[in-house]
């Protein structure tokens, strides 16, 4: 990590519309523009938001066009973007996010390990192994999708891999789920992938975790981007919207001073 290097990442949230690639393109579009007016160095947006987050469907869409797309937004607003497609070869399809630089070259493409639920796995293939770090702006940056954040092998790969700051599209279903007459203590919500894991995530590896998921029906929201410190400095709610945080390279190095997790293993 270079002693100069200071970074602001944003987190775009948004509703998408299944199979309307154009319109959650001209969505996407609209939430980086505000992003880079802002000063974001890297935007990260919704799993599969291009296409809409309908893993049975979303693998019809051409990637390829759907990523040329993507690297476009970046390379016009002058901004590091981090998107997601479906990579098909040879008949098999695997959830990918991309991160792309500001004159919209591919960095780096990720494929999900993790897949969530019945439908992405049973039209999805998962990746073997966690992506690399790639260097970019004086930060090392990591990528994961979605239900890999929630297992704390991928964060750890990736710090110990030497990454600074994790950037993780999502999209996560609204659950609600307790027993009854048991209290609070006994009542899952899908929001605390938000509120608890992921801040969890950052502060067992001393990096920053910015978090995007989709907002509208079906969707929590809560788009977050947690510092090494096991808090969120942003957490949005229910709405469309945009978080935009500075990453200071000091930070993170007293946050690791602070708690050694990394070295003591």
């Amino acid at each position: 990590m270079s002693a100069q290097a200071s970074r602001t990442v944003a987190v775009a949230q948004a509703a998408a519309v299944v199979d309307d690639v154009d319109r959650n393109l001209e969505t996407l579009s609209g939430l980086v523009a505000e992003a880079a007016a802002r000063g974001a160095d890297v935007v990260v947006t919704p799993e599969l938001f291009a296409t809409g987050y309908a893993p049975d469907r979303a693998w019809k869409h051409d990637g390829e066009a759907v990523r040329a797309a993507l690297a476009e937004v970046a390379g016009r607003y002058r901004v590091a973007l981090v998107g997601s497609s479906v990579d098909s070869v040879d008949g098999s399809h695997r959830i990918a996010a991309s991160m792309f630089d500001a004159d919209g070259g591919e960095l780096q493409r990720v494929h999900k390990r993790h897949l969530f639920g019945p439908v992405e796995q049973q039209w999805m293939t998962p990746a073997a192994d966690y992506g690399s770090v790639v260097g970019w702006q004086g930060l090392e940056w990591g990528v994961g999708i979605c239900y890999d954040v929630e297992f704390p092998e991928f964060a750890r790969a990736l710090a110990v891999a030497g990454a600074d700051v994790l950037l993780v599209p999502t999209a996560v279903p609204t659950v609600e789920e307790g027993i009854a007459g048991l209290g609070e203590a006994w009542h899952y919500s899908a929001t605390q992938t938000s509120t608890l894991q992921v801040p969890a995530r950052a502060l067992e590896n001393g990096v920053v975790v910015a978090y995007a998921n989709h907002c509208g029906p079906g969707f929590t929201g809560r788009s977050c981007i947690a510092t090494p410190f096991g808090r969120n400095a942003v957490l949005l709610g229910d709405e469309p919207g945009l978080g935009v945080l500075e990453v200071p390279p000091e930070a993170l190095e007293r946050a690791r001073a602070l708690n050694t997790y990394l070295r003591d293993v």
